[in-house]
């Protein structure tokens, strides 16, 4: 079955740093927001880059924190097939329309959150940006292979 992406972006004129994941997980669809397992570590990420003065717990804090720290969030793929929340299982990928976030803020660098979010954009995106573009590690719990530490040391050193 293809879903279609459920959520707007997150960004104002102000925003100057786009991060991109893939397609929203099966517990982010019920909870209405981006990020909304509990084990993906992508909110204690971006409170602790941003040395946040508390951990956002509600939709209305995380999107403050984005705001107040110029971050702008969205996803690649605007609808797809996938099977539960497995990037591994997306087909079929249809692109987001990236111009209206880039044309309508300041986005000057985009942050692909994981392999699968960056093997999407290469696909979709050219270099024709004009933006700089970075690969990060998967912010996933399923990205075993970073730790809390290592995830942060990467994060943060492309918000520098």
């Amino acid at each position: 079955m293809r879903l279609n992406h459920p959520f707007d972006p997150i960004f104002d004129k102000g925003s100057s740093i786009l991060v991109l994941g893939t397609f929203p997980s099966v517990k982010s669809r019920e909870q209405g927001f981006y990020y909304g397992h509990p084990q993906n570590r992508f909110w204690k990420i971006i409170a602790s880059v941003t040395n946040a003065a508390y951990f956002p717990e509600t939709i209305s804090a995380k999107k403050q924190m984005l705001f107040s720290n110029k971050i702008a969030l969205w996803d690649v793929v605007k609808s797809c097939e996938i099977r539960t929340s497995s990037d591994g299982s997306i087909k079929h990928p249809a692109p987001v329309d990236l111009s209206f976030v880039l044309s309508n803020s300041n986005v000057f660098r985009i942050l692909i959150n994981g392999g699968k979010a960056f093997k999407i954009f290469k696909r979709f995106f050219h270099d024709d940006l004009n933006k700089e573009v970075i690969k990060l590690p998967s912010t996933s719990s399923a990205n075993a292979k970073y730790n809390f530490e290592n995830l942060l040391s990467a994060w943060k050193s492309s918000f520098l």
